[in-house]
């Protein structure tokens, strides 16, 4: 159970920091091809603000399912260690 929740958790982290990182970087590269001036700095601080807080929750999901995954593994290696003891 704790590899699916791990691998749902990495998946859905992935797809939220790309999608933002991408919408952001986007944004920020029409905001100052648009704008010449300080004007375009400022939204590319405003698109980082709105856009990062999304991209750091992405990647808080993206390491709690790698931690999850391996924690799964060396729980399993474990188990199967402890049985081949047994079995001997």
């Amino acid at each position: 159970m704790k590899r699916f929740f791990g691998g749902v958790l990495l998946a859905i982290g992935i797809l939220i920091a790309g999608g933002s990182g991408l919408c952001t970087i986007i944004f920020d590269i029409m905001a100052l091809s648009e704008t010449r001036s300080s004007e375009g700095l400022s939204f590319i601080v405003l698109s980082l603000f709105v856009g990062g807080i999304p991209f750091v929750v992405g990647l808080g999901l993206i390491f709690w399912g790698r931690w999850l995954l391996r924690r799964a593994r060396a729980e399993s290696a474990v188990s199967e260690r402890d049985l081949g003891d047994i079995y001997r």
